[in-house]
């Protein structure tokens, strides 16, 4: 067996579900259109910083020839029943199980493992070297694994796959060991462009690309006060969003349990949202600190509870909703919860409002100053409504 060989079949004993050998030349087609995207503020500002590490291997790694990208697939439906005991949010599906970024790079390295074994019977293997990445890495990894073979990129902008549809992690190992690259897959989207309708924030543009700062997911990690826009279209999903993925025909009846690690707990994935409110660090640490989805910090998913508590409807959360107007001293959470208690409040108007007007003689962030005056306005306006049709 050659080496490249012998590295598939060790793959597949590691459980690694798809691997393939790309040229670590650069990634000159992409220099445009990452530019243009930065230039257009399309960038959601967590991907890697400098351009041109993107697109040339060698700024980053001496004498690069192979690229080794792999993927591991991932689950899409919990084998748990999700009970109804109360309403909960939702962790997108990509954000299930231990964190990937872990999970790779532990199959990642024991790949480096084995191939370093290899080198101690091969003479030039004493100068061969590798640089492990996973997705915060320099290189594009949906490009990386789009030359290897893995897949195509979809009009979403994630790689599909022949086998698992799009519900695939990637990783790859940049050596200066040289195989011969595999095939790259032909673009297979046809005329479908289903991910793009159903985008509910149109964040898509329809070539691979995407406006990330409207996309849904970036929405829920960011750490401020998330834009009126978003908030209704998020529902109960407090991180993430799969919506096109869902859609894509690719991934119809695709749901892969390869990995023990990657399996969702209930209460992890679908969490009571009302006790997230009053979480404390150690207790959310407990509950959601192997996700990746915890990765941005408490506040961010509590921001997001309260928003998906407003969109279920769920009036019995008003009494901790308002513990977080009154008593949190972050002002994004002060802030939303006005947000959500002019939602809410609807059905006892009058009480809200007073106590909504009480927070005005505070001296409040600008944030919550934002907020609390549109959520007294919106209950008047149903007082003002039901008024009138008294009076008819």
């Amino acid at each position: 067996m050659s080496l490249k060989e012998r590295i598939i079949a060790e793959s597949q004993r590691l459980g690694i579900d798809k691997i393939g050998f790309a040229s670590a030349e650069p990634f000159t087609h992409l220099e445009a259109s990452l530019k243009e995207q930065k230039a257009k503020g399309h960038t959601s500002g967590f991907e890697h910083p400098v351009i041109e590490e993107r697109i040339y291997p060698e700024r980053t790694f001496e004498n690069p020839q192979t690229i080794i990208a792999i993927a591991l697939a991932y689950p899409t439906k919990i084998k748990e029943k999700v009970p109804r005991d109360e309403k909960r949010g939702m962790f997108a599906r990509a954000s299930w199980g231990i964190d990937y970024h872990d999970v790779l790079r532990d199959r990642l390295d024991k790949l480096i493992d084995f191939i370093k074994r290899q080198a101690e019977s091969m003479e030039e293997g004493a100068e061969w070297r590798f640089a492990p990445q996973v997705d915060t890495g320099e290189l594009v990894d949906v490009a990386a694994a789009q030359r290897a073979g893995l897949g195509f990129i979809g009009r979403n902008g994630l790689l599909i796959t022949e086998e698992f549809g799009s519900f695939v992690y990637l990783g790859e190992i940049v050596t200066n060991i040289a195989f011969a690259p595999d095939e790259e897959v032909p673009f297979g989207c046809g005329e479908c462009t289903r991910c793009i309708t159903a985008c509910p924030t149109k964040a898509l543009l329809g070539d691979g690309r995407m406006n990330a700062q409207r996309c849904l997911s970036y929405q829920t990690q960011t750490k401020g006060m998330m834009p009126e826009a978003y908030r209704k279209k998020m529902h109960n999903v407090i991180y993430g969003c799969d919506i096109c993925q869902l859609v894509c025909p690719y991934n119809r009846g695709k749901d892969a349990h390869f990995h023990e690690e990657m399996e969702p707990e209930v209460e992890s994935v679908y969490p009571k949202l009302k006790p997230m409110l009053s979480m404390s660090n150690k207790a959310f640490k407990a509950q959601f600190g192997h996700l990746s989805g915890s990765w941005r910090g408490k506040k961010p998913l509590q921001r997001n509870a309260i928003i998906a508590l407003a969109n279920v409807g769920d009036r019995s959360a008003l009494p901790e909703i308002w513990r977080c107007a009154t008593e949190d001293v972050r002002p994004v959470i002060r802030a939303t919860a006005y947000w959500a208690i002019g939602q809410l409040g609807v059905k006892e108007p009058e009480v809200w409002v007073s106590r909504l007007q009480e927070c005005q003689l505070l001296d409040l962030e600008e944030e919550a100053q934002n907020e609390l005056g549109p959520a007294i306005d919106r209950l008047q306006a149903v007082i003002d409504k039901q008024g009138n049709n008294t009076n008819e």
